[in-house]
């Protein structure tokens, strides 16, 4: 099994970034799949999800600026990050997880300048 995101990198604060996360070795339809961020010395939180009917969940820091979506035939979902702020900058992780099965992915970063 792979989760692999892709897509961070460095934006000015109000600018945009799209993070993918493609996993395989799973039947992906099934999974719950959650992106993360953690910074230095700060638990990891969750900033969406998006369940296997395509049901969505934003923490309240990201609502109505950050779009998780899924294509199921390409085993990926996208988070849309639009008015990036200084304080989403973080590593950025992806979980899939269905039932018992949890795998992550390695993370990728998001750096945001002013």
């Amino acid at each position: 099994v792979q989760v692999v995101e892709s897509g961070g990198g460095l934006v000015q604060a109000g600018g945009s970034l799209r993070l993918s996360c493609t996993a395989s070795g799973i039947l992906f339809s099934r999974y719950t799949v959650g992106w993360y961020r953690q910074t230095p010395g700060k638990q990891r939180e969750l900033v969406a999800s998006i369940n296997d009917g395509g049901a969505t969940n934003y923490a309240d820091s990201v609502k109505g600026r950050f779009t998780l979506s899924r294509d199921n035939g390409k085993n990926t979902v996208t988070l849309q990050m639009n008015s990036l702020r200084l304080e989403d900058a973080a590593v950025y992780y992806c979980k899939s997880q269905w039932l018992s099965l949890v795998y992550w992915g390695q993370g990728t970063q998001v750096t945001v300048s002013s």
